[in-house]
């Protein structure tokens, strides 16, 4: 998708994919890999009211059959089995845990005997990884050489805190990845324009961002406002990383300016569903 804003072009890659009555996105560099994959909209869920109709979160009260049945609406959808699923439990942090299929279930069938949990990682085929959103940034990885999968859960918390990089040296220490061999897929999440913060937010990535990045992180708007652009905070912390700019791809999809298809914390408030972000080396 290219789109002419205001005299810039803003390319946003993504595909918005549609089976039976369930709608859901995948991002091109992940299908050209053949990796299994996907993140939810709103659509062609269960669930009534405020939540309507997608969510996949069993945290916002929503009634548990009607989430259970968009799970396995949402997997059939995709391609992978509801079976497969490991949950993660995101508290804005940066820990990152490996699984296996021995944690197939956990969150939704079974319990977790895990916590504070917002990035997992596996080589495991058997496993299927899965984040929530309603606002913050997916970021979607991919090792196709050592057959590696994972997600985190990158707020502005989990941004300042760099998980994304977290995410990267994980790869390499738990399965020997080799960082031009790894594929980054950001997506979905709230734009800049649609972002204010507050200075003490700003400080923070002044802290933690080298200068020569900040015109790029965020614009100044007076009363010591802020807009905050995320995407491009997490685009920076993986090519320093060492990524390759071509293994990187930014959806360029804002959650509040289209909250009409997707959940968003800005625009609905407490009152709303959660979106997810899957991913399955099954296949690679």
């Amino acid at each position: 998708y290219i789109i002419v804003c205001e005299g810039m072009v803003l390319i946003m890659s993504y595909q918005i994919r549609k089976k039976s009555d369930v709608t859901y996105i995948t991002f091109p560099l992940f299908e050209k890999l053949g990796v299994v994959h996907g993140f939810s909209t709103k659509e062609g869920g269960v669930s009534k009211g405020c939540y309507q109709s997608m969510n996949l979160s069993f945290s916002r009260g929503d009634d548990r059959d009607c989430v259970a049945k968009n799970h396995r609406k949402f997997a059939e959808a995709v391609g992978y089995d509801v079976e497969s699923l490991v949950f993660s439990d995101q508290v804005h942090d940066t820990k990152i845990r490996r699984v296996t299929k021995d944690d197939c279930g956990k969150g939704i069938f079974r319990e977790r005997d895990y916590q504070g949990i917002d990035g997992l990682m596996t080589n495991d085929p058997a496993v299927t990884l899965i984040t929530f959103y309603a606002d913050c940034i997916p970021l979607f990885f991919c090792d196709p050489v050592e057959k590696v999968v994972a997600m985190a859960h990158s707020g502005w918390r989990g941004t300042v805190g760099k998980i994304g990089e977290k995410m990267v040296d994980k790869l390499q220490q738990e399965f020997s990845c080799k960082k031009e061999n790894i594929f980054v897929a950001i997506g979905p999440g709230i734009c800049k324009d649609c972002y204010e913060v507050s200075e003490d937010v700003i400080l923070k990535f002044q802290q933690e961002f080298s200068q020569k990045n900040w015109e790029k992180l965020y614009t100044a708007k007076g009363n010591h406002k802020y807009q905050l652009d995320l995407w491009k905070a997490n685009e920076i912390l993986l090519t320093e990383s060492g990524i390759l700019p071509e293994h990187i791809e930014v959806s360029g999809l804002c959650t509040a300016c289209h909250s009409d298809l997707l959940f968003s914390h800005r625009v609905n408030g407490d009152k709303r569903g959660n979106l997810a972000g899957v991913i399955s080396g099954e296949g690679l």
